[in-house]
């Protein structure tokens, strides 16, 4: 009996949302899309019973990706959906899952239910720690007292609260994606980054925050705001790099403006159906072909390591100086000082030169490697590589001209572009990534952040003018299924 045989029962029985018995019209996919996003800045906004404070930021710097809100229901955000994909991809990259999720309906379904097993578990793994381990949740004293339940009460109550969050914004994002435009995942990534990239423009002083460029510049040319003589060399370093912001500014439209570019450069592979005389069409091949969502599994790996250190620091009386020093629950020496991503612009930073220059060079070439490999896995595990796609293309009665109409010939054709396609644009975008971090972007925004932010939002445009069209000329989407 093989382990599918052994798990059905109860992956088959995971709880699931409901999928459209049919088409559902565009205003209302916008609906459902708009209030999943009022939930998701409602649930941001609700903090822990049983929370003192707000605790000690698990995530750091990559909550920006990881979504949701310090010391709320959303503490965990799609961290865990994250994680469980990365484990799924390992598996289905080493073939140990034994699943064929393109032709074999009862192993889709297995795989589904999986995933959402894994999210759930990790959901608990990931609460347990952020709630038992160090200053990341405190519970309150009056509570428990109030209570009568103890601390350790307390903190179960918050554990409860930490994991069914997680929970929710699993299912959250499975409403989007079935009755929505996009994914729940892209769309709270978008959320929490736009949020920040607009607070770095319009924020003004006295809402807790720092101050955005708008009234900055407002306030330089008022005069209320001194800065040295724009010719001098202290006045060019404070326009560029101080108050000015002049090079995070530049940094930020460039990223947006290369984003789009690679995700218009393609090579396009010339299809005709067999059937239908006339009937023509074309297979794109984009640069950034398998997205920019695997700096996701990349960054979410990272995040985990220095998740993990920072436990290990809370928990243990001395952590070996090699494996890593901390000062304020941050790394300063140490293996997880140099695996830490450089996410703070290198001209801010006070380290010796020789150290950032380490721990540029490890950043960027685990953004980069890790980005190749994580692209692979991801177009293998999405039915997006040369076979998949070759036997879709057959199963829709298209073919290549010129060439025989059988599978093999389209994957001949599409071997010569996609493998190599998707590791530049995987190393590409981990280029990007690290690129943007060192040079400082509008609101801090990290270079991952924003390279999600802008490549989801390109993604979701197209997909909303192609929902646009379709309900235009609904005889195409009866053409396209």
């Amino acid at each position: 009996m093989s382990w599918k045989d052994t798990a059905e029962p109860v992956l088959t029985r995971m709880p699931a949302v409901r999928r459209p018995e049919r088409h559902v019209p565009f205003k209302r996919k916008l609906a459902w899309t708009a209030g999943i996003l009022v939930l998701y800045f409602f649930l941001t906004n609700v903090f822990l019973f049983g929370l003192q404070g707000q605790g000690t930021e698990a995530f750091g710097q990559f909550r920006s990706i990881l979504a949701g809100g310090q010391g709320t229901i959303l503490q965990l955000g799609i961290g865990p959906i994250v994680t469980a994909s990365i484990v799924l991809q390992l598996l289905g990259g080493a073939d140990l899952l034994g699943l064929d999720t393109q032709n074999n309906p009862r192993d889709q379904v297995l795989y589904q239910g999986l995933q959402k097993l894994l999210v759930i578990i990790m959901s608990a793994l990931t609460a347990l720690p952020m709630v038992f381990a160090g200053e990341f949740l405190p519970p309150s004293p009056q509570v428990a007292q109030s209570l009568g339940i103890g601390l350790a009460g307390v903190q179960w109550l918050m554990f409860v609260q930490v994991f069914l969050g997680g929970i929710l914004i699993l299912y959250m994002d499975e409403v989007v994606s079935k009755w929505g435009v996009g994914s729940g995942v892209g769309l709270f990534i978008i959320a929490g980054v736009s949020q920040r990239l607009i607070g770095g423009v319009i924020a003004i002083p006295g809402l807790g925050v720092d101050r955005g460029i708008i009234p900055t510049w407002i306030a330089v040319l008022l005069g209320n705001e001194p800065i040295p003589p724009p010719l001098t060399p202290s006045g060019v370093e404070a326009l560029l790099l101080g108050v000015g912001n002049i090079i995070p500014i530049l940094t930020t439209i460039a990223i947006f403006v290369t984003v789009v570019y690679a995700e218009s450069v393609r090579v396009e592979i010339p299809l005709s159906n067999a059937r239908v005389k006339g009937a023509r069409g074309r297979y794109p091949v984009k640069l950034i072909y398998a997205s920019v969502l695997p700096m996701i599994l990349v960054r979410a790996l990272q995040a985990n390591i220095q998740f993990i250190g920072r436990i290990l620091n809370a928990q243990l009386a001395s952590l070996p100086a090699w494996l890593g020093t901390y000062q304020q629950g941050q790394p300063t020496g140490g293996l997880f000082y140099y695996l830490a991503p450089v996410q703070t612009p290198l001209y801010q930073l006070t380290d010796p030169a020789w150290q950032l220059a380490i721990r540029t060079t490890v950043d960027l070439t685990i953004m980069v490697v890790g980005g190749a490999i994580f692209a692979i896995f991801w177009v293998e595990t999405t039915d997006m590589g040369p076979d998949a796609t070759a036997q879709q293309i057959h199963n829709s009665g298209m073919q290549i001209p010129g060439f025989r109409q059988n599978v093999r010939s389209i994957e001949r054709v599409l071997e010569q572009y996609i493998p190599q396609v998707t590791v530049i644009g995987g190393a590409l975008v981990g280029l990007l990534a690290v690129m943007a971090n060192i040079l400082g972007t509008i609101g801090g925004v990290s270079g991952t952040g924003l390279l999600l932010t802008v490549s989801i939002t390109y993604k979701m445009y197209e997909e909303i003018a192609e929902e646009q069209l379709m309900e235009m000329h609904p005889m195409m989407r009866q053409m396209f299924g």
